[in-house]
């Protein structure tokens, strides 16, 4: 397993080099270097994505018992969603934090411990990989709503108030912004939160020969998943906006992170991360 490592030190170094480079530009008001640390991020990303494929296609099932691949595959669908938003909203905003959040996820993820797990073989499959992929790419859209919910009641707030807005943040834009932010991410994350859990029940029925099992993981996503779906009858049935849907999202995210962290390191069960 050690040689298919080889790319992390070179992914962690392209991630550093264009947080530095980004600050440095945005600090110094020197838009080449900005820009040359956005192309070393999208680089940087490039070469994780060929780490986590080479590590899915020639040692799957030693791959899958690893916690440490769930988190960096976890760190690159945050930055694919991040990228994608980046590209549709066109924000200076985003290009700024691309590379430190890339940089923060990325080194989290070789912080969990690379011993192996007790994953049985039948954790494989079309299902399993769908149930994986689905819901971490959902997780990525839920941070970004998470991100702008947070900034959102930041704003709100200093506007309300009338308190004096920083340099960095007279920078932000604006909440309507924001908001549109929040309802890409619902729009598109729900579909996939959805199609996360469905696949997940499907594979299983045929892993345990049960759809349900009272896992306490299952449970926090059933959770979720109402919360989610009443976030996006909310946005789109009622139109809701401003407040309401970036309080909700927030409490969402924190519910996954729970999930995440709390569930699979802390408690004994079919998603546990303890060996």
């Amino acid at each position: 397993m050690n040689f298919l490592k080889v790319f992390d030190p070179g992914i962690a170094l392209f991630y550093l080099i264009a947080t530095i480079q980004v600050l440095a530009g945005f600090l110094f008001k020197k838009e080449k270097l900005q820009s040359l640390g956005n192309y070393l991020t999208i680089a940087g990303f490039g070469l994780h994505t060929i780490d986590l494929a080479v590590q899915y296609f020639f040692s799957f099932h030693e791959t899958l018992a690893r916690g440490q691949f769930y988190f960096s595959f976890l760190a690159w669908a945050f930055l694919l969603v991040y990228f994608l938003l980046w590209l549709i909203l066109k924000l200076k905003f985003l290009s700024l934090t691309a590379a430190p959040l890339a940089l923060i996820l990325f080194s989290s993820s070789l912080a969990i411990s690379p011993k192996a797990l007790p994953i049985p073989p039948r954790l494989s499959g079309l299902w399993f990989s769908l149930h994986i992929a689905t819901l971490f790419i959902s997780m990525g859209f839920l941070a970004m709503a998470f991100g702008a919910g947070i900034t959102y009641l930041y704003l709100e707030k200093k506007i309300k108030t009338k308190s004096k807005l920083s340099s960095f943040s007279r920078e932000l834009p604006s909440l309507a912004t924001f908001d549109r932010v929040n309802h890409l991410a619902v729009a598109w994350g729900f579909p996939l939160f959805t199609l996360g859990i469905l696949s997940g029940f499907i594979w299983a029925a045929f892993t345990w020969k049960r759809i349900f099992t009272w896992d306490p993981k299952e449970i926090l996503a059933i959770i979720i998943w109402f919360l989610y779906a009443y976030l996006f009858h909310q946005r789109f049935a009622l139109g809701w906006k401003g407040r309401k849907p970036a309080k909700l999202a927030i409490i969402i995210f924190a519910l996954t992170v729970l999930s995440m962290v709390g569930v699979n390191f802390f408690i004994p069960g079919h998603h546990s991360f303890k060996p």
